[in-house]
């Protein structure tokens, strides 16, 4: 981080006034220049402007700029094999195993990097239901990763609090610190390691606030299974009568879109446990893709972009009357805003709910022959969540091109999934059993044609499938059997017209989409054999019939 001619900065006088009496040099950082704890939105806002890294634009958000990584790094993810855990991960593409020993030198030559830096630290909590919330720190070289990590996860106000904490879980983000491959057996100078063992996680090579994210995510995805409850990579919210609804789904599935409906209470937008008391959000803040977002359509995450307090990634703006352009694709695709969850007018407070009563499976189907919405036994639910199916869409992993690809990642959520999947579908399973919960299917996607040549299912029909499900107004119509997944098809919904409920009808030809729904077919069957060994009967036999 570099000097600014030996200028105090504007937060020098208060850096130490909200310290933890654990300091840092029980984490092995030491020879630091300043420390800066627990600093409040506005004392960041003024360390953001002052050190340079982002801009202030129309109305108040902060908006910056990550550079070379706009997604994230998923080929960067490492896992420290250890002989404490590595019992009980699934190793394999998401969990790349790590040695201890290259771990240790890692982290040693990020200890020197940060001699005579100036570091952030944000004390804070991850779960909202105090019997599951694990304390953690996050540490940053950046101001404004700081306030992400404010936004993001849960702040303590109190300061006898702060000076008692005592974080079970530490995230060190150096996106200035570039691994050597040859040295560290890194993929490449990006690097995410986590070493549950150490109870550390190191990111460094990338300024993508997401990382952050997502490497506590992970944390919780393998602690709380342990303690039978479910973690889920969903967006959660409840009625007036206090039901709730759980909606699963990759980024660029509408998990944060669909959950943030004015109707309903928002619970939160991306990560929830599910417990033996019900539904609990895992964070403080919400993490909004914006790429053209409409105030029509999305008004209150609209609103968000135009708040104090919010974080705005790689969105472009007019330099001289700062309004920004939510359209415009320039930097990414994945354009983010990071806010508060009571940035939401009508967001739970306590960001809890109870057990719940309906379940979404959102998938973004790019071939255009998913329908709308199905219901789903079970065990159908169970393969499904399993498998994960949707379409990657533009921006959200490095690499990915305009086109979107078809893909499974597990649970919803396969990148942050430490156990096997099998471990939190049988927890799901046992939620569902016991609390008598609907589950559905729910593409938001392609209809009419492949990405290409159909177009994207209408928001406005999907949120009229999603009420009438919600309101149990698909529980009287009558229903058609797929005679390739075998779930059950709405024949009619009120709001959306008969034949965007039955996608071949929506087809030129209906022989094409025979061959390319055939297709896809296939493709749940060749990925669900991965899964295969020690999976139920019953669970195999729910996906699709090949003919």
């Amino acid at each position: 981080m570099k000097q600014h001619l030996g200028l105090a900065s504007p937060a020098a006088g208060v850096k130490n006034a909200t310290a933890s009496d654990y300091g840092l040099e029980n984490q092995g950082l030491k020879n630091l220049n300043n420390t800066y704890w627990n600093l409040h939105t506005a004392a960041l806002y003024e360390e953001i402007v002052f050190r340079s890294e982002g801009n202030i634009v129309n109305n108040g958000p902060v908006l910056m700029n990550t550079g070379k990584h706009t997604a994230r790094a998923a080929n960067d993810k490492r896992v420290v094999k250890e002989d404490l855990t590595k019992g009980d991960i699934w190793w394999g593409e998401y969990n790349r195993p790590y040695p201890e020993a290259n771990f240790s030198a890692l982290f040693s030559r990020v200890q020197a990097y940060l001699q005579g830096k100036d570091v952030f630290v944000q004390d804070c909590y991850v779960g909202a239901d105090s019997e599951y919330a694990l304390p953690i720190r996050i540490i940053t070289e950046y101001a404004w990763h700081s306030l992400f990590a404010r936004n993001m996860f849960i702040p303590i106000e109190k300061l006898e609090q702060l000076k008692k904490h005592i974080p079970e879980f530490t995230v060190i983000s150096v996106p200035n610190f570039l691994a050597s491959p040859e040295l560290d057996a890194t993929n490449s100078s990006t690097f995410i390691a986590l070493n549950f063992e150490k109870k550390v996680a190191l990111i460094g090579g990338t300024q993508y606030a997401g990382e952050i994210k997502k490497s506590v995510f992970t944390v919780m995805n393998y602690l709380l299974p342990k303690r039978n409850v479910l973690s889920m990579h969903c967006s959660a919210n409840k009625g007036d009568d206090g039901d709730t609804a759980i909606f699963f789904g990759l980024s660029g599935t509408g998990k944060t879109t669909l959950s943030a409906d004015p109707k309903r209470h928002l619970i939160g937008d991306d990560e929830h446990g599910w417990s033996d008391d019900g539904v609990f959000n895992f964070e403080g803040g919400c993490y909004a893709k914006v790429i053209q977002l409409s105030p029509e359509a999305e008004p209150q995450i609209y609103a968000c972009t135009e708040k104090y307090g919010t974080i705005l990634e790689n969105v472009i703006f007019d330099p001289i009357t700062r309004k920004l352009d939510l359209d415009d694709p320039a930097r990414t695709e994945n354009t983010r805003a990071s806010y508060p969850l009571h940035f939401i007018d009508n967001a739970v407070p306590e960001a809890r709910g109870g057990h719940a009563k309906n379940v979404f499976m959102l998938t973004c189907d790019a071939n255009g022959v998913l329908p709308p919405i199905a219901k789903l036994s079970p065990d159908q639910a169970m393969y499904h969540f399993i498998s994960g199916y949707t379409s990657k869409v533009a921006g959200t992993e490095i690499g990915l091109g305009s086109e979107p690809q078809s893909t499974f990642s597990a649970c919803f959520g396969a990148p942050f999934m430490v156990h096997h999947p099998y471990y939190y579908a049988q927890l799901l399973k046992e939620r569902i059993k016991s609390h008598d919960v609907d589950c559905w299917l729910v593409n938001t996607g392609w209809t009419g044609g492949p990405f290409g040549v159909g177009k994207r299912m209408s928001i406005q029909y999907t949120r009229a499938l999603l009420n009438a499900a919600l309101e149990g107004k698909l529980k009287d119509v009558k229903y058609r059997k797929d005679p390739v997944f075998g779930f059950k098809v709405p024949m009619s919904c009120e709001g959306v017209p008969e034949k965007v409920l039955d996608p071949a009808k929506t087809w030129p030809s209906k022989g094409a989409y025979a061959e390319k729904y055939g297709q896809l077919a296939r493709l749940f069957v060749e990925n669900f054999k991965k899964f295969m060994e020690g999976m139920p009967e019953e669970i195999l036999k729910a996906g699709p019939k090949l003919k």
